[in-house]
C-alpha cells in the first residue's frame, strides 16, 4: 500500500473524511470503488479510545425565547438537549431498549409490581457540592406531582401513592401494579435537582457531566465539564454548547463550514446531498418519534367526532411519507404507537384517504362550511408547512374547507402548541406504551395536548399497568388504540425517522431510537478526534 494510500487510511480511521470522499480519492489511486468502500467500513469503525478536550457544538432547531431550564417544563428539542447535558436521571434508556443504571445503582419491586426500591449510588454530588441523597430524590419526584409545577411528567408520577427516603433507599409504593415504573423513571423531565429544585427549578443544578455557565434562552447554552462529575466514561470534552437554529438552511450551512458538530432534524429531500459534503456523515434511525395535528376533543368545530373522522380521513399518509419524510419513515394511524414499541398490535386496519367516506363524516357533522384553520409553524416539525399544504389540498378534494395560519416560530410551544384548538405538533414518543399514553392521552395529564377525555380508556390504561401477562396486557393497549383512534383527537400521520448529521471527527456516536441525538446524550457521550 503506498503512503498516500496509508493516509486516507488513517483519515477514515481518525473520522477526518466521509465515505465518498475515501472512495474518490482511493480510486484516484487506482483501487476500486467496491474494495474502497469496503475498506472504509472495516478502518472508520476501528474507533480508538475516547479523546479528551475541545468545545463540541450541536445546532438544534427548537428553541424560543421563553425556553426555560426549569426540566419539567421542557417542551421542545432544545431544553431536552439542554437539560440532558446538565442533568441526570434515575435510570436511562440505552439502545435496544435496556435500562442502564444512573443516579439509582439498583432497581427492584416487589412480587405484583406494586412496590419499587431504588438504591441511590454513592459518591454522586451536585453541581453545588451537595451530595445527591435519596431525599433529593423523593423532592423531586413530588415536585412533578404538583399541578403548579406545569409538568409534562405529571401523568407518569401521580400514580405513585407514596414515596419515602431512608437511607441510601427510595421507596415508591403505587396506587396500582405497574410493571413499567423504572421506565417511566428515564423520563426526561425526572431529573434529579438538590431539594427537588422546589425553590428554583430553573437553577440548571443537577449532577450531570457539564455544569450551566452561559444561558441565553432561544439563542444558546453554554455548559463546562464537571470535574466531579462520578461517570468517567462520559463528559469528555472541556466545553459542550447547544446553539438554537431553527432554520433549516442556516443548521445545513453550520454543519457544513464544521461551525458545529451535530444537528438536528436534517430535511431528507436534502439528506443524500448533505451526505455528499466532506466531512459531514448522516446518521439515521427509526423510531417512536412522530409528526401530528391535534385537535382539541372539547372545542368547537373538533367537539364533533363526525368531524374529527372528516379530517383523519382526508389525510393522504403515503403521500406525506414520501413527499414530506422522503421515504425515511412509516404511515401513522391515529394513535402515537408503532412497531417501535413492545406489544404493538399489527393487526389494527390501516386507515387511508377516503374522499368520499370523509365527505361523508363531515355531512353528518352539520358543520357550517366556514374555514377550518390549522395552525402551523416551521417549528412544528420538518416540514410542516408543507405538511399541512398537503393536508389542505386532500382536505379540499373531499369537500372540507381547510385553511392553514401560519404562525411564527419563536413562542410556538408555548403561545399555540397546547393552547390552539388544531394545530401541527410532534411527539419524540416514549420507551413503553403506558409512558406515552400517560404523558399525552390520559384525561388527567398535563400535556393531554388533544384534550381526550374517555373513562375506559383511563381504567384500561391503570389496569394494563398492572397487567403481568403479556398476552393480557397487549389485547388491553390494542382496545385502547382503537378507541384513540376513533374517537380522539389525534391525526398521526407518520412516524418519522431521525435523520441527523454530524461531523466525520465527531467520536462515540451511538443512534438511539428513542430520542434525538442519542436520546440526548451526543454532547455527554462523544468526543472529537484530534
Amino acid at each position: 500500500m503506498s503512503e498516500q494510500m496509508k493516509d486516507l487510511v488513517r483519515l477514515a480511521a481518525s473520522g477526518k473524511i466521509n465515505r465518498r470522499a475515501f472512495v474518490g480519492r482511493m480510486g484516484a489511486l487506482g483501487l476500486s470503488a467496491t474494495t474502497a468502500s469496503t475498506m472504509f467500513g472495516i478502518v472508520a469503525h476501528a474507533e480508538g479510545a475516547p479523546v479528551m478536550g475541545g468545545t463540541l457544538r450541536a445546532g438544534v432547531q427548537g428553541g424560543q425565547s421563553t425556553d426555560s431550564l426549569d426540566p419539567a417544563l421542557a417542551a421542545s428539542d432544545v431544553p431536552f438537549m439542554i437539560n440532558m447535558t446538565w442533568g441526570e436521571t434515575l435510570v436511562e434508556l440505552e439502545p435496544g431498549g435496556v435500562l442502564s443504571m444512573r443516579v439509582a445503582e439498583e432497581v427492584t419491586s416487589n412480587a405484583d409490581a406494586t412496590e419499587w426500591k431504588f438504591k441511590i449510588r454513592q459518591g454522586v454530588t451536585f453541581h453545588n457540592g451537595a451530595p445527591v441523597t435519596a431525599e433529593d430524590v423523593v423532592a423531586t419526584l413530588k415536585r412533578h406531582t404538583d399541578d403548579k409545577a406545569q409538568s409534562g411528567a405529571q401523568g407518569l408520577v401521580k400514580g405513585i401513592a407514596e414515596m419515602t427516603a431512608e437511607g441510601d433507599t427510595v421507596t415508591l409504593k403505587l396506587a396500582a401494579a405497574n410493571a413499567d415504573l423504572p421506565f417511566l423513571m428515564a423520563d426526561y423531565h425526572l431529573i434529579i435537582q438538590p431539594g427537588g429544585g422546589v425553590d428554583n427549578p430553573a437553577a440548571g443544578i443537577g449532577c450531570g457531566a457539564y455544569m450551566v455557565k452561559e444561558f441565553e434562552p432561544g439563542v444558546r447554552c453554554v455548559m463546562e465539564k464537571n470535574p466531579n462529575y462520578w461517570d468517567k466514561t462520559r463528559g469528555f470534552a472541556d466545553v459542550v454548547e447547544v446553539l438554537s437554529i431553527n432554520d433549516n438552511t442556516a443548521r445545513t450551512a453550520a454543519i457544513t463550514a464544521g461551525q458545529i458538530h451535530m444537528m438536528t432534524r436534517v430535511d431528507p429531500k436534502i439528506a443524500e446531498m448533505l451526505a455528499s459534503a466532506e466531512g459531514v456523515v448522516i446518521e439515521r434511525a427509526a423510531g417512536p418519534g412522530h409528526y401530528v395535528f391535534i385537535m382539541h376533543c372539547d372545542k368547537a368545530p373538533f367537539d364533533n367526532n363526525d368531524l374529527r373522522m372528516a379530517l383523519k380521513l382526508s389525510v393522504k399518509r403515503a403521500e406525506m411519507v414520501e413527499k414530506i419524510l422522503g421515504g425515511m419513515g412509516s404511515m401513522g394511524n391515529d394513535f402515537p404507537i408503532n412497531a417501535a414499541y413492545p406489544l404493538f398490535d399489527e393487526t389494527i386496519p390501516q386507515r387511508e384517504f377516503d374522499a368520499a367516506k370523509a365527505a361523508e363524516h363531515y355531512k353528518a357533522s352539520g358543520h357550517d362550511g366556514s374555514p377550518i384553520v390549522l395552525q402551523v409553524a416551521p417549528a412544528a416539525f420538518p416540514g410542516a408547512v408543507d405538511a399541512a399544504n398537503l393536508f389542505v389540498a386532500s382536505a379540499n378534494e373531499a369537500g372540507i374547507p381547510l385553511t392553514i395560519k401560519l404562525e411564527p416560530d419563536d413562542g410556538y410551544w408555548s403561545n399555540v402548541w397546547n393552547v390552539a384548538p388544531f394545530c401541527a405538533s410532534y411527539w419524540g414518543g416514549r420507551p413503553v406504551q403506558d409512558q406515552m399514553y400517560s404523558t399525552a392521552y390520559l384525561s388527567t395529564a398535563d400535556w393531554n395536548d388533544t384534550k381526550f377525555v374517555d373513562a375506559n380508556f383511563d381504567a384500561l390504561l391503570v389496569a394494563a399497568r398492572g397487567e403481568l401477562d403479556p398476552v393480557k396486557r397487549k389485547a388491553q393497549y390494542s382496545e385502547m388504540a382503537n378507541i384513540l383512534r376513533d374517537t380522539g383527537g389525534l391525526i398521526c400521520p407518520m412516524f418519522n425517522d431521525w435523520v441527523e448529521g454530524r461531523r466525520a471527527e465527531v467520536g462515540g456516536w451511538q443512534a438511539n431510537p428513542a430520542g434525538t441525538l442519542m436520546d440526548g446524550k451526543a454532547l455527554v457521550k462523544c468526543w472529537l478526534n484530534a
